[in-house]
């Protein structure tokens, strides 16, 4: 039977399935890009639940796993020759998870770094100008008077809309008819910015039709749909 009592986050977080993937993750942006990946491929997994509210990200336990207190993070037990592979950060995920599989990242040497360099266009952009800007808008930075900020995040996000929309204009997915991890990591990040937080007006959103028509067969796809919703919040 697999062992995984070497890492510190399973006291808090046990492992009932030690011989499965272990997730602990929440259902955000970020933390569903791999809990979709996984509903994709279809590995095995045992999810755990870190909860913002009592600080989980903060415990010793979960700064074992990652240093940098982000959600999602994974233990592999079957990683690289065969040893348990701890890993955190959703890029690096989606990539390993990739890499095993076989799944969602092109085999040519070519689309493989054009997949990676939309992948890190997310993780460099998306992610980041998205989230400041769903905290100006939508949480404590509403009752800032000074909207320069906001104004500063809705600007950019516009901007980078717009490379998606370019980019999509004649393409199904980011990279053309395939499906890859760049659509995994891109999409949940372009819906949560005009769902959750409510700032498609804002951000002028009907002006990027290729971009909607993109989200609406993203979140169609019925592993995307199980994704948004693990870890479910109890």
């Amino acid at each position: 039977m697999t062992d995984l009592s070497a890492f510190p986050i399973t006291k808090k977080w046990p492992a009932q399935h030690p011989e499965r993937l272990q997730l602990y993750s929440l259902p955000t942006p970020n933390g569903v890009k791999v809990s979709i990946m996984l509903e994709e491929t279809g590995l095995p997994y045992e999810v755990h639940l870190v909860r913002f509210e009592s600080n989980d990200q903060t415990s010793p336990e979960f700064l074992s796993l990652n240093p940098n207190n982000k959600i999602p993070a994974i233990i592999d037990p079957d990683g690289p020759g065969g040893k348990p592979l701890p890993l955190f950060e959703s890029g690096a995920i989606l990539l390993y998870l990739a890499d095993k599989t076989g799944r969602f990242i092109p085999e040519d040497g070519a689309g493989r770094y054009e997949t990676i360099q939309w992948l890190m266009f997310q993780m460099g952009g998306i992610g980041p100008m998205f989230g400041q800007l769903g905290f100006f808008h939508k949480f404590a930075g509403r009752e800032y008077e000074d909207k320069r900020p906001r104004d500063r995040y809705a600007a950019e996000s516009k901007r980078l809309l717009g490379v998606l929309e370019r980019r999509l204009a004649d393409r199904q997915w980011l990279m053309g008819d395939a499906y890859t991890i760049a659509d995994i990591a891109t999409f949940p990040w372009v819906r949560n910015l005009i769902g959750f937080y409510d700032a498609g007006q804002l951000v002028g959103i009907d002006d990027f039709p290729n971009v909607k028509r993109v989200v609406a067969a993203f979140t169609a796809r019925p592993a995307v749909a199980r994704g948004l919703e693990i870890p479910k919040r109890a």
